[in-house]
């Protein structure tokens, strides 16, 4: 039953082979993207929608390689990876074009351009992790069209790749290398949605958007060092496609009406449709609703699986008993996700000794709170220890930084402390900023592994049980994989 429900949902879309060269989207194809479009997971599928309807790529600007380097925006942002990319599709690329796709391109592509290219181990945190690097300013001048002075120092403790030490790179040599996974360019009705015009857990105003006046929302970027999507998009024509000029207006228009276009999320999962027997899962419903509300005050946070904590016999009649048992966990799963409390400590952006307190106790929704969406209303720059020690994992291929402040000491992490990733402070140069990372938008995530920022979590129980390691949550095995399930149909 579970393969005939399968059938019959993609049997509705445009498909594409799971293994074959049409699940690449190459820059300059001219394929057309279709109004619904499917594609396989290990959990179910993925179905992309793309609001009014099919769209020629010929001549895009989303789709053509408009820099030097033969990439598009589509080359970091697949529609089978949920406009983003998974580490097993950047492997599937070396193996099928032995590491010639634009994708690798030295500047970003590779551990570092210093290395030799063409060699797989001089790729491996693109292969193995998905990570791109991130070449940032240091020290930062300007936030918000301010003048920044920093207020901690940087110190390279080790360079495995040597972008943080070898010729012309390095924080004495003005740049500073991270490593971090795309972030999805779908569902961004959401994504751009202010909540409040201030930040409520540390009571300072939202930085204005410099084209409109009106507050940002701080969903963008994992280091928010771009508040909209223009200023996103000549970061990334600069940086990524290595465009000497400056994206033109025309083709900001193009990609920003493409991206305010595209929906998508797990159509499909283990339980059959996910807007099957009441609930209302998937990318249409991401559509139709209204986005940046509150979850706590209105929709519940995953309140679109209610209807599965108790099956009609005539949905019964029609599934199988784990498809059953599937959909009853996912169910179990939400309530979890919003009920389920635990003391959240030292974790910049979430406690304080102000405000919420330090520590505070509450679930798993009090951060990803926006009805279907997850992600944070206002706004997102959070500390979980993803990637600051003593709580991230040890990463022996990533670069390691010793942090000193240099006036107030850190709240959690006292005067020196070693991160892999500075994180929003090296967009604020604020000590007390170091560690925080946007959170990642929650839709998706069975198109893209691996999790967090740096890839941290190889997979969706990798995620679980960080998060109980983490704050010692005391989540059961069977609540664990509550979670995963429902992690799984998003």
């Amino acid at each position: 039953m579970a393969g005939c429900l399968t059938a019959i949902a993609i049997a509705t879309a445009s498909t594409a082979n799971e293994d074959g060269l049409d699940r690449w989207w190459s820059p300059g194809e001219g394929r057309v993207f279709p109004a619904t479009l499917d594609y396989p997971n290990e959990h179910g599928v993925l179905r992309t929608l793309l609001v009014g309807g099919a769209l020629d790529t010929r001549g895009h600007p989303f789709f053509e390689p408009i820099g030097p380097t033969g990439r598009a925006c589509v080359t970091c942002h697949q529609p089978a990876d949920g406009m983003s990319l998974s580490a097993k599709t950047a492997a599937a690329r070396w193996d099928q074009t032995g590491g010639t796709d634009p994708l690798f391109a030295a500047y970003d592509g590779s551990n570092c351009p210093l290395l030799p290219q063409g060699d797989r181990a001089s790729h491996s945190l693109l292969i193995e992790r998905g990570l791109i690097r991130i070449e940032r300013e240091w020290p930062v001048k300007k936030w918000n069209e301010l003048d920044v002075t920093p207020d901690f120092k940087i110190e390279v403790v080790r360079d495995p790749n040597g972008c943080n030490s070898g010729p012309h790179y390095g924080p004495e040599a003005g740049i500073i290398s991270v490593y971090r996974r795309p972030r999805p360019v779908a569902n961004l009705k959401y994504l751009l949605a202010v909540g409040f015009a201030y930040d409520p857990k540390q009571g300072l105003p939202l930085p204005l958007d410099p084209d409109t006046g009106e507050p940002m929302s701080g969903n963008l970027m994992a280091d928010d060092r771009a508040g909209n999507l223009r200023l996103q998009m000549e970061d990334a024509s600069a940086t990524h496609l290595r465009m000497l000029s400056r994206l033109g207006k025309r083709d900001r228009e193009l990609i920003r009406n493409f991206e305010m276009r595209v929906y998508a999320a797990q159509y499909v999962g283990k339980g059959g449709a996910v807007d099957d027997g009441g609930a209302s899962g998937g990318p249409a419903a991401l559509r139709d609703s209204e986005p940046g509300a509150l979850g706590s005050i209105g929709f519940p946070v995953w309140g679109e699986f209610e209807a599965w904590e108790t099956i009609g016999e005539v949905d019964k009649a029609k599934l199988t008993p784990e498809q059953i048992e599937f959909r009853r966990s996912v169910a179990r799963g939400a309530r979890i996700f919003r009920e389920k409390t635990f003391l959240i400590t030292d974790s910049a952006g979430i406690t304080t000794p102000m405000g919420f307190g330090n520590p505070v106790r509450n679930a798993c929704n009090f951060c990803h709170n926006m009805t279907r969406m997850g992600n944070d209303v206002a706004p997102g720059q959070v500390d979980l220890g993803t990637t600051t020690l003593p709580f991230a994992d040890p990463f022996d291929d990533l670069p390691l930084f010793r942090i000193t402040c240099l006036n107030d000491p850190h709240p959690y992490y006292g005067r020196t402390f070693e991160t892999y990733d500075p994180g929003f402070a090296l967009t604020t140069g604020r000590c007390a900023d170091v560690g925080k990372i946007t959170l990642q938008s929650m839709r998706g995530l069975a198109a893209r592994a691996p999790y967090f920022s740096n890839g941290l979590a190889k997979d969706l129980e990798a995620v679980v049980d960080y998060y109980e390691r983490r704050y010692r949550i005391g989540y059961t095995e069977q609540e664990k994989q509550d979670l995963i399930n429902l992690m799984s149909v998003l």
